[in-house]
């Protein structure tokens, strides 16, 4: 392979949790570890790495955010992003009608 075919990058690939969870299963199983597994089923190394952690944080073997606290933290993100608009669109009106009055 040339120096230009080894510094393309791949491209970005969708795997559902089922797929990581089985991969993370592959990792525990004796005789096998991270990079063995990522060899055989092409996947990069750094990602199957990354499963097996958030794996163990949600299974309580490895402190961390776990992935339902990280969706609830990005829900109420989302929540305080949408109330802080309608706030800001309210006080806008209530100006917009306190100079009518005058």
């Amino acid at each position: 392979m040339s120096v230009s075919e080894l510094m393309t990058k791949r491209h970005r690939r969708a795997f559902s949790p089922e797929f990581k969870a089985e991969v993370v299963a592959l990792c525990h199983q004796p005789g096998k570890n991270v990079s063995s597994v990522a060899k055989e089923l092409d996947l990069t190394e750094t990602a199957v790495r990354r499963w097996v952690n958030q794996a163990d944080v949600d299974s309580g073997c490895r402190a961390g955010v776990t992935s339902a606290d990280a969706a609830e933290v990005a829900d109420l993100r989302k929540q305080l992003r949408e109330v802080t608009e309608e706030r800001d669109i309210l006080a806008r009106a209530v100006r917009f009608f306190a100079k009518g009055t005058r």
